[in-house]
């Protein structure tokens, strides 16, 4: 994908961000018609890994039951201090320590590895915004 394509669709991802949820998937469902591809491609830039911060923690305890420990673990490798927070203030004290010496020993992983477990994570957790499980913070939240 070009540089210029990738902008492209990062600001077409911006302005769905920006409208109400309803008017989002309208958009969203009508593009999944037309393009699957490009609706896919625009979803994959509207929330991303670091966007995980806008799930409160009861709500990210409900998104990790959903997730592979192995595969959590491979995503926190360049994690934001912030999602890490997030991350181990929904665990016990006791998976969070597991989790951080997991970490620890994880040793040297190809960045496109970790990348393609982040982007696993926030296919699991867009899946649970579509079907209602998990709710983000935002605009459209009370």
């Amino acid at each position: 994908m070009t540089d210029h394509k990738a902008q492209r669709l990062q600001h077409v991802a911006e302005l769905l961000n920006a409208v109400g949820r309803d008017t989002e998937t309208k958009i969203l469902s009508t593009l999944e018609e037309a393009n699957p591809n490009l609706a896919s491609q625009i979803r994959e830039k509207m929330f991303t890994f670091d966007d995980l911060t806008l799930i409160d923690i009861r709500q990210m305890q409900v998104l990790l039951k959903e997730l592979d420990p192995e595969l959590l673990v491979l995503s926190l490798k360049t994690a934001s201090d912030a999602v890490k927070e997030l991350i181990f203030s929904s665990m016990s004290r006791r998976a969070t320590d597991g989790m951080k010496d997991d970490l620890e020993n994880l040793g040297p992983r190809r960045r496109e590895d970790v990348e393609a477990a982040q982007m696993k994570i926030v296919q699991t957790a867009r899946k649970m915004i579509d079907e209602g499980k998990i709710v983000i913070l935002g605009a459209d939240t009370v």
